[in-house]
């Protein structure tokens, strides 16, 4: 096959199209879909990076945030595995209605949070729940490309019915050499989830579990992805150990912990600077913005619960239609161009210029 018979590649700032060709389950409440551009395009991106998609629910436009669980060396499709949270209306939106022929759209890949496999290098991934995804797109890309490095995989669950990935991992462990793979699980699974007792390391991760499974942690890079309380007590005990936190990585984001009930302190530093005021339509809130300070995070300090994920001017989950006005903006790869030409802005990386009316 020549290049020329090849699809393009995606391009981030004019694709905008995906279409589910696939669905798989992987646990009693985490499916994995399965997206093909359209028209056809291959993706090119880093193991770990994600993607953000707009969601039509219930007449309004969602966006949310979800890692890529596949791998840039199968560039024909993308996938991305969600667990149904329990009143999540994004989730649940998806489990039930993300079906073969949907089409939605996409931004992206993007994310800081990646990791490229390389030979020799030794690794620690640790994950817990769906926070699976990042890193196992790194592993999968690792065995795909028959890399040399030296992979401790440990994944928490609370019981073996919720072990994601489970049966892969252990094929993908035994294709690779260099991939360990360790599963911790809390309790046996429920027996309405067929009972399956657990005969693996029990309880959660601490660090005594962790030096039995990785003697050598110390000595490794940590990738790490979880639920935030998981990751800040992986922090935690790392920095108990001597960790060198330097090569400490984690997932960055969590629409939950930052849209839900994030608070912004107000501060102190901006009392000689401009004040703005921003008039929101929708919840028909006016407040007063510095022009020292990003809209998002004045809006946050003053209790406005606004849609929000990365809060970087990366993913594109607080995107807003400026009705009047100015603003300067530092998107990092969260919008494209036509979109602000057609008037879209990122409130989270924007300063007023002047007074604003936002669509929100």
């Amino acid at each position: 096959m020549t290049d020329e018979s090849l699809p393009p590649l995606w391009n981030p700032d004019t694709d905008d199209t995906l279409v589910c060709v696939g669905v798989r389950r992987e646990t009693h409440d985490v499916l994995t879909f399965v997206l093909a551009a359209d028209p056809p395009r291959r993706f090119a991106f880093r193991p770990g990076q994600f993607m953000t998609y707009a969601l039509e629910i219930g007449g309004e436009t969602v966006n949310r945030c979800y890692t890529l669980s596949s791998s840039p060396t199968r560039p024909d499709r993308i996938s991305l595995t969600v667990k149904a949270v329990p009143g999540g209306p994004v989730s649940n939106w998806l489990h039930a209605n993300l079906t073969p022929g949907v089409r939605l759209s996409a931004l992206g890949p993007m994310g800081d949070f990646h990791w490229t496999p390389q030979s020799g290098a030794k690794q620690l991934f640790l994950s817990a729940g769906s926070g699976i995804t990042p890193l196992m797109s790194m592993a999968r890309a690792a065995v795909d490309l028959a890399a040399e490095a030296d992979i401790a995989f440990v994944h928490s669950a609370r019981s073996p019915a919720d072990l994601i990935f489970r049966d892969e991992l252990a094929l993908m462990g035994r294709q690779a050499p260099g991939l360990k793979v360790t599963h911790i699980c809390e309790a046996d699974a429920p027996a309405d989830l067929g009972g399956e007792p657990w005969g693996g390391y029990r309880g959660r991760l601490d660090l005594a579990r962790l030096a039995l499974i990785v003697p050598d942690f110390l000595e490794r890079e940590v990738h790490c992805c979880g639920p935030a309380p998981y990751m800040a007590s992986v922090r935690g005990m790392l920095q108990a150990a001597g960790f060198d936190m330097v090569r400490y990585h984690e997932e960055s984001f969590d629409f939950a912990e930052l849209s839900g009930g994030e608070t912004v302190q107000a501060s102190h530093e901006n009392a000689g600077a401009r004040v703005w005021k921003v008039e929101f339509t929708t919840s028909r809130r006016t407040i007063e913005v510095p022009a020292d300070r990003f809209v998002l995070e004045t809006a946050k300090a003053a209790g406005m619960r606004l849609p929000s994920s990365c809060t970087k001017g990366m993913c594109g989950t607080c995107k807003c239609r400026l009705v009047s006005g100015t603003v300067e903006m530092t998107p990092a790869g969260g919008i494209r161009q036509r979109e602000i030409d057609q008037g879209l802005i990122l409130i989270c990386c924007s300063k007023p210029t002047s007074d604003l009316v936002i669509e929100r």
